[in-house]
C-alpha cells in the first residue's frame, strides 16, 4: 500500500538544516522515497545526502525565486502531486502567502498568511493566549519610539526577545542572540539599544524569567488536518538545550511524555483558530505557581521534529494521510516513551543533572528506544559518518564554553 501511495506524490522541502533532514528521513522511512530540497547554501546535513536531492540557491528564500522554483518543479513532475513543505519560518511564510499562486498539482499544509503573521508575532500571539486562557510568562511589550524609562511590573532576571523573529534576523549585529537573559535594568537597556540600533523596528518582548534549568522545558508538536481540527499531539520533556548565542533554546535531548493539561489548553487554542498543518510550542514549567507557560508557537514542525517520528508517529504519514490519501484521521496523542538526542551521550549525561531523568535516559538507551536523526543507516557513507563524528565532538567544546 505504501509503495502505491509513494508513486503518486513527491515531497518538495525548503531549508537545509536538521529540520529538513528530519522531515526527509521521515518520508524515506515511511515510503522509501527521496525528497527534493532547496536551501540557500551547499552545506549542512542535507548536502550530499542519499535521501534528499538537495539543491542550493542563495535566493531560495526570496519571493520571485521561490515561486519560480516551485512552479518549474511542479511542471517537471506534472504526473504527481507535489507536497510542498517549509522547514524554516521564512519558507513557511512563502508557502502560505503563495497558496493561491501555486500550480494545480501542488498542495501545501498551511494557514492563510494573515493568521500566520499574527501567530508568529509574539505580541499578537500572547493576546490570543489571553483570549483562550493559555498560560504564558509575565510579559511587558516595548514598542519602538516609546520612552526608555518605563517601569516594569516584575523584577529581574529578565528575558528579552524580538516579537518579530524573521525581521530581527534581517538586521544582524555583533552581539545578536536569539534570546537574551539579563539580571539588571542597565543590562536590559543596553540590549534594547543594540536591537534597535541594528535597524529592527518592531516590538520587543520583556518577560519575567521563569526559574529552572533546561529540564523545566517542554515542547509540544501538533498536527491539524485540512479541516482545521487537531489530529495528533506529541509532548516532549526537554532535558537539555543548546547554549551557543545563535542556538540558545534549540533542543538537544528530549524524552516523550504526556500532560493532559498542556495538551487540552493548546488543542482548544488550535481548534478555535481552525489551524492547519504542523504547530510547535515552546513551554516552561513555573514551579512558583505550578503552571506550564507557553513562550511561542512555530507554525510548522520544529527543528527537533524527529522526536515525534522516533516515538512511533511518523510525521510524514500525517501529511500524506491527510492531503494525498484524504483520510479522516482520528485524534490521538503519542504516548510511547522515546529518547531523542542530537548531542553525544557523553555531553548529555554530563549536563543533564536530574538523577531521575538520567536514569530514564539510561533505561531507554538500554532498551533501544533512542534516536539521533542525523545518523540514518541508509544515508551513512564513510565520508558522511566522519563529518557527523566531527560535528558531535564539537558539542563537547561548545558546551564547555557556553554552559554555565
Amino acid at each position: 500500500m505504501a509503495e502505491k501511495v509513494a508513486e503518486t506524490f513527491i515531497p518538495l522541502l525548503f531549508a537545509g538544516d536538521i529540520n529538513v533532514y528530519s522531515v526527509a528521513r521521515a518520508f524515506h522511512e515511511a515510503y522509501g522515497i527521496r525528497s527534493v530540497g532547496y536551501g540557500k547554501y551547499p552545506t549542512g546535513p542535507c548536502y550530499h545526502s542519499r535521501i534528499i536531492d538537495y539543491r542550493a540557491n542563495e535566493k531560495a528564500d526570496e519571493q520571485d525565486t521561490f515561486l519560480a522554483l516551485v512552479t518549474e518543479f511542479a511542471a517537471e513532475h506534472a504526473d504527481k502531486t507535489v507536497l510542498l513543505m517549509g522547514c524554516g519560518d521564512s519558507y513557511v511564510q512563502l508557502c502560505s502567502q503563495n497558496r493561491d499562486r501555486l500550480p494545480e498539482n501542488v498542495v501545501t499544509p498551511y494557514i492563510d498568511i494573515d493568521l500566520m503573521n499574527d501567530l508568529i508575532h509574539k505580541e499578537k500571539f500572547y493576546q490570543l493566549c489571553e483570549q483562550v486562557g493559555v498560560d504564558y510568562p509575565d510579559t511587558f511589550v516595548y514598542h519602538p519610539g516609546e520612552p526608555r524609562d518605563f517601569e516594569l511590573p516584575f523584577t529581574g532576571p529578565f528575558i528579552i526577545k524580538p516579537s518579530n523573529g524573521i525581521e530581527y534576523w534581517r538586521h544582524p549585529y555583533a552581539t545578536q542572540k536569539k534570546v537574551y537573559k539579563v539580571d539588571t535594568r542597565s543590562q536590559l537597556d543596553q540590549v534594547l539599544c543594540d536591537i534597535y540600533d541594528s535597524g529592527y523596528d518592531d516590538s520587543v518582548i520583556i518577560q519575567n524569567f521563569i526559574p529552572g534549568d533546561d529540564s523545566y522545558m517542554r515542547v509540544l508538536t501538533s498536527y491539524s488536518d485540512r479541516n482545521g481540527q487537531v489530529k495528533m499531539m506529541c509532548l516532549g520533556h526537554v532535558l537539555l538545550e543548546e547554549h551557543t548565542p545563535h542556538g540558545i533554546g534549540n533542543h538537544a535531548v528530549i524524552i516523550t511524555e504526556r500532560n493532559e493539561v498542556i495538551e487540552g489548553q493548546l488543542r482548544a487554542l488550535l481548534d478555535r483558530l481552525h489551524f492547519v498543518g504542523f504547530s510547535n510550542f515552546d513551554i516552561k514549567y513555573d514551579r512558583r505557581d505550578g503552571k506550564y507557560k507557553v513562550f511561542e508557537i512555530n507554525t510548522r514542525q520544529g527543528r527537533s521534529n524527529f522526536y515525534v517520528t522516533g516515538a512511533g508517529e511518523n510525521i510524514a504519514r500525517c501529511v500524506v494521510r491527510d492531503y494525498i490519501q484524504k483520510e479522516d484521521i482520528p485524534f490521538h496523542t503519542v504516548d510511547r516513551e522515546s529518547l531523542w538526542m542530537v548531542v553525544p551521550r557523553g555531553v548529555a549525561f554530563r549536563y543533564v543533572k536530574d538523577a531521575e531523568a538520567r536514569a530514564r535516559m539510561k533505561r531507554l538507551i538500554r532498551e533501544g528506544n533512542v534516536v539521533n536523526p542525523l545518523f540514518y543507516g541508509p544515508d551513512l557513507s564513510p565520508g558522511k559518518w566522519l563529518r557527523l563524528q566531527k560535528n558531535q565532538l564539537g558539542h563537547y567544546i561548545k558546551y564547555k564554553k557556553y554552559m554555565k
